[in-house]
């Protein structure tokens, strides 16, 4: 099996709203962490289309991870 060159995420170059498994990877943690989060309050998510996907906006991420004041 072929092994995969992964794709870093970086800072500058994140889009104003991140999915579920782009928010996972920048916080180490499961995408199941972060969907109980969002229940808990403690990320809240914006839900989009008909489907209800969840994304989060880059600011949240950023005061979460203690690099951005809560505006």
């Amino acid at each position: 099996m072929a092994e995969q060159t992964k794709k870093r995420l970086r800072l500058n170059d994140l889009p104003d709203l991140l999915t579920v498994r782009e928010v996972a990877e920048l916080l180490r943690v499961s995408p199941l962490t972060i969907k109980r989060w969002g229940k808990r309050g403690k990320l809240p998510a914006i839900r989009i289309n008909s489907r209800g996907d969840r994304r989060y906006k880059k600011e949240a991420v950023l005061w979460l991870l203690g690099m951005q004041e809560k505006t």
